[in-house]
């Protein structure tokens, strides 16, 4: 079952080449060697060009060639005249009461998704999204209501960076003195999507983020979650080395073939021998089960005891998610006595188990709220039109 190869419910859009210019953002350090060359770049010269735009795009977040001032004025020309420098667009900003900050940004196409930054005491996280949409369906999660439309590239996935770094004000200055503070310094792809349903993009966003001459994040501060695609969870390993999290919130196959649909294709037993196998499992790199806490769903002891006996020889952690309402949700929260009693029960058996503090929940950027507004509004209409026998 675990080789079966991997589909999605989601029209395959033909690639073209693009025409005009080329969009260098998302391309890896091989391929911007090849456009270079291709575009008139002498071969000797190739690697350091790639290495003198690169850290002009990732370490100091420049877009116009002309403040490239490492390269000749004739070269700077020739390539305004052939490439871009162009990540996705912000349609609208949200801040909610507690700092955290929602962007809406526009991609080609015309498809929007979101973007959530949160900051804390001692570190600010960004929640990136690596579809529109999403294929999975969820049925406590709100962005899952939303059909999958395409997944993103890499230039738009590490776009989303580059734009937060924009709105938070935190490109670096050529030559002015290191900082070390970072108010961007950690990055979750738990936005919208299923990043192992677009790996090789993911992939490649990531290397760009964890790049020593870009952006320069640690992989440790690179969180990829997953609902469980099994056969690409050791490829994370191997060909990303981030963090990984798994969205659990059930432990038997009955309930989380509700709650997470794909688990009835990769089952607990499945998820769980992968996981064990992680080569990443180590004691200091624990995975992260993510568990939202559903009244009368997945919240009682007995739940609590048969998470700790699944968990038995893998490095863990359990995150609990106190379920984020949102308009027409099917569940409702867990009180704060279960949850605590939940948490006990995990801890007390030598499991981390935190509970998530709800954040930004006011502008609907919590956990599982993540939809488009666009896409919500498209789908009142739909509805609106049915009410009234449109359609």
């Amino acid at each position: 079952m675990a080789d079966a190869p991997i589909t999605q419910d989601v029209l395959t859009i033909t690639r073209k080449l693009p025409e005009g210019p080329v969009n260098l953002v998302g391309l890896t350090r091989p391929q911007l060697r090849d456009v270079l060359i291709a575009h008139g770049t002498p071969e000797k010269q190739a690697k350091m060009r790639v290495g003198q735009i690169w850290q002009w795009i990732y370490q100091w977040g420049v877009r116009d060639f002309e403040v490239m001032t490492n390269l000749s004025k004739v070269y700077r020309a020739e390539l305004a005249e052939t490439f871009v420098i162009e990540i996705p667009e912000v349609v609208s900003k949200q801040v909610s009461v507690d700092g955290t900050r929602k962007w809406l940004v526009r991609i080609a196409g015309g498809h929007e998704v979101e973007v959530v930054y949160i900051p804390e005491e001692d570190r600010g996280t960004l929640c990136v999204s690596s579809q529109v949409g999403c294929t999975l369906t969820c049925s406590f999660c709100h962005t899952g209501t939303q059909k999958l439309v395409r997944n993103l590239t890499a230039a738009e996935i590490v776009g989303q960076v580059m734009m937060a770094r924009d709105d938070l004000e935190e490109w670096p200055v050529p030559g002015a003195p290191k900082d070390e503070t970072r108010l961007l310094s950690n990055i979750v792809l738990m936005g919208m999507g299923e990043p192992l349903y677009n790996f090789e993009n993911v992939r490649d966003a990531m290397k760009i983020c964890m790049d020593e001459e870009g952006i320069q994040l640690s992989r440790r501060r690179i969180t990829l979650s997953t609902s469980g695609v099994v056969p690409e969870i050791e490829r994370t390993a191997n060909e990303i080395g981030c963090q990984l999290a798994v969205s659990f919130h059930a432990t038997t196959d009955e309930v989380r073939n509700k709650l997470v649909p794909i688990n009835k294709r990769w089952n607990i037993e499945a998820l769980l021998e992968a996981l064990k196998a992680y080569p990443r499992g180590r004691n200091s790199e624990r995975i992260t089960f993510e568990y939202v806490m559903l009244d009368g769903v997945n919240d009682t002891d007995a739940d609590a005891h048969r998470l700790v006996a699944l968990l038995e020889g893998i490095p863990a952690k359990v995150n609990l998610i106190p379920f984020n309402e949102w308009p027409g949700a099917p569940y409702k929260r867990s009180s704060n006595n279960r949850i605590r009693a939940f948490a006990n029960i995990i801890y007390q058996a030598g499991y981390a188990s935190p509970i998530r503090t709800p954040r930004g929940e006011d502008i609907l950027a919590a956990c599982g709220q993540l939809k488009s507004a666009t896409e919500r509004a498209r789908k009142s209409r739909k509805e609106i039109a049915a009410e009234a026998g449109l359609q």
